[in-house]
């Protein structure tokens, strides 16, 4: 035996292979993309606005090869029920939207205020993939305008004013809306367990 055999150590054998729902790798992209994925509402339409936000670590560093998801009612509180998630037709409001993250962290959707389904405080029904995560996290972001009906939310009214921070858009000069996603740390964006 050779000294330089006698110093290496064995290779463990693998036993299984990594799975989606194990971790996030090069395939992450896979069945993911489709046209105008992130246009839930033809831009500039009556009522379109921009929902932007970036998803950050727990050091304030952007992520930039995550996928947020989000699926909301129309203004007027109609769940939408159309056929048109993955084929859009400039004109229909499907309510689902997917966006990937850009090299700073950084998403962008084309959609509307939703209204309230149940008189409930309107809200976007959230949820975010990144690397390092074994699963996808769930969260809401509400529209900040409806003051009573944040107070008398059943989620909200649990939290402590730090985290009802945390799922609140805050509105644009120009009517849009911004709202940032920190996965872990200080000021991290409350999600939820199903």
């Amino acid at each position: 035996m050779t000294p330089a055999a006698s110093r290496t150590a064995p290779v463990p054998e693998r036993t299984h292979e990594a799975t989606p729902g194990q971790t996030v790798g090069p395939f992450f992209a896979y069945g993911t993309t489709f046209p105008k994925k992130h246009e839930i509402a033809f831009p500039h339409s009556p009522g379109a606005i921009l929902l932007s936000g970036t998803v950050v670590d727990g050091h304030g560093h952007p992520i930039p090869d995550s996928i947020v998801e989000i699926f909301a009612a129309d203004t007027d509180g109609t769940v939408p029920r159309a056929r048109g998630t993955f084929r859009r037709d400039d004109h229909s409001f499907t309510g689902f939207g997917r966006a990937f993250t850009s090299d700073e962290g950084h998403f962008e959707f084309w959609t509307r205020n939703p209204g309230s389904v149940s008189g409930e405080a309107p809200f976007f029904a959230t949820i975010v993939y990144a690397r390092g995560l074994p699963d996808k996290l769930h969260t809401r972001i509400y529209l900040p305008e409806h003051t009573a009906a944040l107070a008398a939310d059943p989620l909200l009214s649990a939290l402590s004013e730090a985290d009802r921070a945390t799922l609140v858009a805050t509105r644009t000069p120009d009517g849009h809306l911004r709202h940032d996603i920190r996965l872990q740390g200080e000021r991290e964006t409350v999600f939820l367990a199903y």
